[in-house]
């Protein structure tokens, strides 16, 4: 039977999006879920253990038909709440990378993401009502050395969600909750080919502490919440430390050859 409540969330087959997702379920909302990759297929199956009505979409939301084929699975039914979770990470430093490697950084994390909320939220704030969560970073506080794309994408969608939140604010029955999570325990950093680094190896935050982090925060319809106490004080620092110190610190921990099997 389907509930009263309908959910968008995305890059949802791993990792904090399918901890969200999970959240999400368990709070009575039907889900539409959606990733690059046929392991959202097998995750929605989990998600319905909850008890509600949960569609799955492979779909990439690096492209604008992406964005658009996710949006016309939910078949014209109200979005209630939307976490818009999707983002790619790159490694190495960018003179190695391959052009269509960084542009795939951007048009996942900017460039789809952006699309999906504007026509997300022009619905919820003509009705004046509804909930977005999107994943930022603390990375889009400190320039990443050797991540320096995907550090900018996060600098942008943190900068990106504040400005959005301030322009629709006279629609006070709509929430937009910037997450902004450190390293964590996911997929991120195999894709990314990050495992021979510092930071790939250490040990990073849990993706289901994470998520509720997140999940608290949007539920109380909180302007943004930086998920742990490491993290709180990195980004603390972030906007006193020298801009060169910074990106000096980030490359001892993202630098290729970095981290090793035993730390």
């Amino acid at each position: 039977m389907a509930s009263s409540k309908f959910a968008i969330v995305t890059g949802a087959s791993t990792g904090i999006g399918f901890e969200l997702a999970h959240l999400a379920a368990r709070d009575g909302y039907d889900l539409l879920v959606v990733a690059d990759e046929p392991l959202i297929d097998a995750s929605a199956s989990d998600f319905r253990r909850h008890g509600v009505v949960v569609e799955s979409v492979e779909a990439d939301l690096a492209t604008l038909e992406g964005v658009d084929a996710l949006l016309a699975a939910a078949g014209g039914r109200q979005i209630d709440l939307l976490c818009a979770n999707a983002g790619r990470g790159l490694g190495h430093g960018f003179l190695d990378q391959e052009v269509a490697d960084w542009r795939r950084v951007i048009d996942t994390n900017i460039t789809g993401t952006l699309y999906l909320l504007q026509k997300v939220l022009r619905p919820m704030v003509a009705r004046n009502e509804g909930k977005v969560l999107v994943t930022g970073s603390i990375a889009g506080f400190i320039p990443g050395s050797f991540q320096a794309v995907y550090n900018g994408t996060k600098a942008f969608i943190d900068s990106f969600a504040d400005a959005i939140r301030n322009e629709i604010k006279e629609a006070d029955g709509v929430s937009v909750t910037t997450l902004m999570p450190g390293p964590t325990e996911t997929e991120f950093f195999d894709r990314a080919d990050m495992l021979d680094t510092k930071v790939g190896t250490q040990k990073k935050d849990d993706p289901a502490k994470v998520a509720k982090d997140g999940w608290d925060a949007l539920m109380a319809g909180r302007p943004h919440i930086v998920s742990g106490w490491k993290n709180k004080l990195q980004a603390t620092a972030a906007h006193v430390t020298p801009a060169a110190v910074m990106a000096e610190q980030h490359r001892g921990l993202a630098e290729p050859g970095s981290g090793s099997p035993e730390e």
